[in-house]
C-alpha cells in the first residue's frame, strides 16, 4: 500500500476503566491480513495492520480465537486453549502482537470459549474412551436417551438434535456442532481449568476475553423439554432452559475477581430475552460490557432505533453500566446489506456508524464495515462450509476477506503473487479498497476516521447520558452534554433542522442545511 499511517508513541496502561467509552475494532482473523501467503489471515498478517487500526483511531482490537482446533467451526472449537494454531502463527507471534499492540496504544481483547471444547480436545476424548459414569465423562454433559430418542428435545443452534449417541449407547450435548461437545459446568475441575486458561493469557498482556456464550455454560435442573421446534429462532426472544440461565452469573462473578486482579475486562456475548436480563451480566460484581443484540436486530426506523436505545440505556443505569453498540459481526448479515443494500442500505450504514458512534458508551466496530462492505451473497457452492448452513443460514458472506489495495482480488489481503484467499474477493470491491478510499474525503473510511477522531476531541462523547430534543417525523434528535447534538433522517425527504452551532460532520453532503433522507449529521454547540 502507497499509503503512509503515523506511527504514534502511546503508552498502554493496565486498567479497566477504558472500556466504558472505547470504540473497539474486531478482527476476524482468517479474513483481516494474511501475513505467510497462504491465503488465510493469521497473526503476523494482524501485526502488519495495527499501524492502520491506530490510523483509523480506535481504541483497542478483539481477536477471533486463534488457539488449535480442528477449525470445524472457525475455531469456536478449541483443542488446546494454551496453544496458538499452527495456521495462525505460534505463541510468540500471539505474545509479540500483543506487545506491539500496546505500543501503538492499542488494547488486546481475546476470545475464550467456555460453553463447549473441540471434540479432538484432550478431555473430550478421554470421554469417548471411558465408561459410561467414569469421572472423565463429567467434564462434558453425558446423558441416557428416552429409548432409541435424544434425552430431551433441545436444538442445536446449527440445526438438528443437540445431542449425539456415541456406540455404547450413551449421548453427549452439543448446543453447536457435534464436534463442540457442551462442558459440564457442575464440575469443579471446569471452573479450576478455564480460571487457569485465563490467567495464562492474562500473564501473556492480553487485557481481557470477548466470553463466547456467556449466556450458555448453565442449562436448567433436570435439562427439562424446551418444548418446541425452531428454538433457534427464539434465541434472544424467548427464555430457553440451555441459555440465560441465573446459575451464569455465579461463574461471571468469579471471573471478575480474577479480572479485577490484573485489571482486565470481560465482555460477554449474551443473547438474553430482554435488555433487564442482558443488564444483569454487567452489574458491578461482573462483567464490564454485554453486547447489544437487541440494537443489531433493529429495524432501520426511528421508532424502533429510538425504542432499543432508551429500552438499553435505561437496563444499563439499573446497574451503573456503560451501554454497548454494535451494527455487525462475523455471525451476521453486514449491515450494509441489512439495511437494504446498494445505495440506499450504503448510505444507511453511514448514517448509523455517526448515530452508533454518539450514543453514550462503548462501540464495536466489525472489520470492514469502515470500508462501507456489503455481504457477499453469491459465494460458489464449494466455498459454503460454515456448519451454521444446517439451518439455512451461513456466515461466509461477513468474512469475506479485507480488500487493502491494488486494483484485482485478493486486494492486498495476502502479499503479492499469491493465488487465491480463503474466500475469494469480488473483484467489483477494487474501489472499496482502503488505498482507494483513504485519499477520498467523501469515503466511507475517511467517515469514520473524521467521526472517531471528533469522538476522541469532544468530551460530549463517549461514557454519559442522553437526552432526546424535538425534531421532525421520523427524525431522531439528541443531545450530550456539553454542547453536542446529533440528528438521524430516516424519513424519504430532506428536513430542515433549527440546530444552532458549528456543524461537525454528516454522512451525506447536505444541501443548503438540509439533512437528506437516511442521513446523519453532528454539530457542536461550544
Amino acid at each position: 500500500m502507497t499509503q503512509q499511517f503515523t506511527d504514534p508513541a502511546v503508552p498502554c496502561t493496565r486498567d479497566a476503566l477504558w472500556a466504558r467509552d472505547a470504540v473497539i475494532y474486531q478482527v476476524y482473523l482468517r479474513s483481516f491480513a494474511d501475513g505467510d501467503g497462504d491465503g488465510v489471515g493469521d497473526l503476523l498478517g494482524v501485526r502488519s495492520r495495527l499501524r492502520y487500526l491506530s490510523w483509523l483511531g480506535v481504541d483497542a482490537l478483539w481477536l477471533t480465537p486463534f488457539y488449535r482446533s480442528p477449525m470445524a467451526d472457525g475455531g469456536y472449537d478449541v483443542s488446546d486453549y494454551r496453544a496458538v494454531d499452527p495456521g495462525f502463527g505460534t505463541l510468540g507471534d500471539a505474545e509479540s502482537l500483543v506487545d506491539e499492540a500496546h505500543r501503538y496504544g492499542l488494547k488486546v481483547i481475546v476470545d475464550i470459549v467456555p460453553n463447549h471444547t473441540s471434540a479432538a480436545h484432550p478431555w473430550f476424548e478421554s470421554a469417548v474412551r471411558a465408561r459410561p459414569g467414569a469421572p472423565e465423562r463429567d467434564r462434558y454433559i453425558f446423558r441416557p436417551g428416552r429409548g432409541e430418542l435424544p434425552p430431551n428435545d433441545w436444538e442445536s443452534i446449527f440445526g438438528g438434535p443437540a445431542w449425539t449417541r456415541l456406540p455404547d449407547g450413551e449421548w453427549y450435548l452439543h448446543l453447536f456442532a457435534p464436534e463442540q461437545p457442551d462442558l459440564n459446568w457442575q464440575n469443579p475441575e471446569v471452573h479450576t481449568e478455564f480460571e487457569d486458561i485465563m490467567r495464562f493469557w492474562l500473564d501473556r498482556g492480553v487485557d481481557g476475553f470477548r466470553i463466547d456464550v456467556a449466556h450458555g455454560m448453565v442449562k436448567a435442573d433436570g435439562l427439562p423439554d424446551a418444548g418446541h421446534t425452531g428454538q433457534i429462532q427464539m434465541l434472544g426472544h424467548a427464555e430457553l432452559p440451555y441459555f440465560d440461565q441465573d446459575g451464569v452469573h455465579d461463574i461471571h462473578r468469579s471471573w471478575r475477581r480474577l479480572l479485577d486482579s490484573y485489571g482486565g475486562v470481560g465482555v460477554a456475548e449474551a443473547w438474553a430475552p430482554n435488555a433487564e436480563r442482558l443488564s444483569r451480566y454487567v452489574r458491578p460484581d461482573e462483567l464490564h460490557q454485554a453486547f447489544n443484540f437487541h440494537y443489531l436486530k433493529a429495524t432501520w426506523s426511528a421508532a424502533d432505533l429510538r425504542a432499543v436505545i432508551d429500552d438499553s440505556l435505561a437496563a444499563s443505569a439499573l446497574v451503573g453500566a456503560p451501554t454497548t453498540w454494535v451494527l455487525s459481526n462475523h455471525d451476521v448479515q453486514r449491515h450494509v446489506t441489512r439495511y437494504g443494500g446498494g445505495e440506499v442500505g450504503l448510505r444507511r450504514a453511514r448514517a448509523a456508524a455517526l448515530l452508533t458512534l454518539a450514543l453514550p458508551g462503548s462501540t464495536y466496530v466489525y472489520q470492514g464495515e469502515e470500508l462501507g462492505l456489503p455481504e457477499v451473497t453469491d459465494l460458489p457452492a464449494k466455498y459454503l462450509l460454515d456448519p451454521q448452513w444446517g439451518n439455512g443460514m451461513g456466515r461466509e458472506g461477513c468474512r469475506v476477506p479485507i480488500p487493502w489495495a491494488y486494483s484485482e482480488p485478493p486486494f492486498g489481503f495476502s502479499p503479492p503473487m499469491v493465488g487465491e484467499s480463503w474466500l475469494p474477493v469480488p473483484p467489483g470491491w477494487r474501489d472499496l479498497t482502503v488505498e482507494a478510499q483513504v485519499g477520498d474525503p467523501g469515503s466511507t473510511l475517511r467517515l469514520y476516521r473524521d467521526a472517531l477522531r471528533i469522538r476522541r476531541e469532544l468530551p460530549a462523547l463517549g461514557d454519559g447520558v442522553l437526552r432526546w430534543l424535538d425534531g421532525p417525523e421520523n427524525v431522531l434528535v439528541f443531545e450530550r452534554d456539553p454542547g453536542f447534538v446529533c440528528a438521524v433522517n430516516f424519513g424519504r425527504e430532506p428536513v430542515r433542522l433549527d440546530i444552532s452551532g458549528t456543524f461537525l460532520l454528516s454522512s451525506t453532503e447536505m444541501n443548503a442545511g438540509d439533512l437528506p433522507p437516511d442521513s446523519a449529521a453532528w454539530w457542536s454547540r461550544l
